[in-house]
């Protein structure tokens, strides 16, 4: 009979992950993430099939740490530049806070072993921010570009000013506006 699965070894395993894969990459050995979490390598494989399960298991945890920072006072019901004030603000703010998680979060995104359904699954949590940019768009409030350039455009820009924010703390909420700004600037038509 097998073992119930313990919510701490689980969690010690996507900690130990967070880690490896900041330091190392991607391409870190399991063996090296079960040692991380002490644990046998084989119980790494009681919580995650597979490599690719357990690096999909942490997409869509990173994403979660990312919607309660976002999403939380998000103002639905102001104009349009306020609502992405927020987005960037919460979402710099995470990433600042959070080097490693913003590290390995980058590191997921570009890799091909996030299945679309994990992808899916992670971006559900922030429908109303893409809805709002699609609305903006379409109101022409907003350029119309893809959505998904007008993310990556968001993730990039915002990446420069948190690399600013890191290295200068005591500019931070100086380069935080202007990183939005320039983000506005790019994104809105007047």
């Amino acid at each position: 009979m097998a073992r119930p699965k313990s919510e701490d070894k689980r969690n010690a395993l996507i900690d130990s992950a967070l880690r490896i894969f900041a330091e190392q990459g991607l391409g870190a050995p399991t063996s090296k993430i079960a040692k991380g979490a002490g644990v046998a390598e084989g119980t790494l494989f009681n919580y995650f099939e597979t490599k690719d399960d357990l690096l999909n298991q942490l997409y869509l945890e990173l994403k979660a740490q990312l919607r309660d920072a976002m999403v939380p006072g998000y103002p639905r019901n102001q104009d349009l530049k306020t609502r992405l004030r927020h987005a960037w603000h919460t979402y710099v703010g995470w990433g600042v806070e959070n080097p490693e998680q913003r590290k390995v979060m980058a590191l997921l995104m570009m890799s091909d072993r996030v299945t679309d359904a994990s992808k899916a699954a992670g971006s559900e949590a922030f429908s109303d921010i893409s809805r709002h940019i699609q609305e903006g768009a379409a109101s022409g409030a907003l350029r119309n570009h893809p959505p998904a350039f007008t993310a990556a455009i968001m993730r990039s820009l915002a990446d420069t000013t948190m690399d600013f924010m890191s290295n200068e703390p005591t500019q931070a909420e100086r380069y935080c506006e202007a990183g939005f700004e320039a983000y506005w600037n790019a994104m809105a038509t007047d």
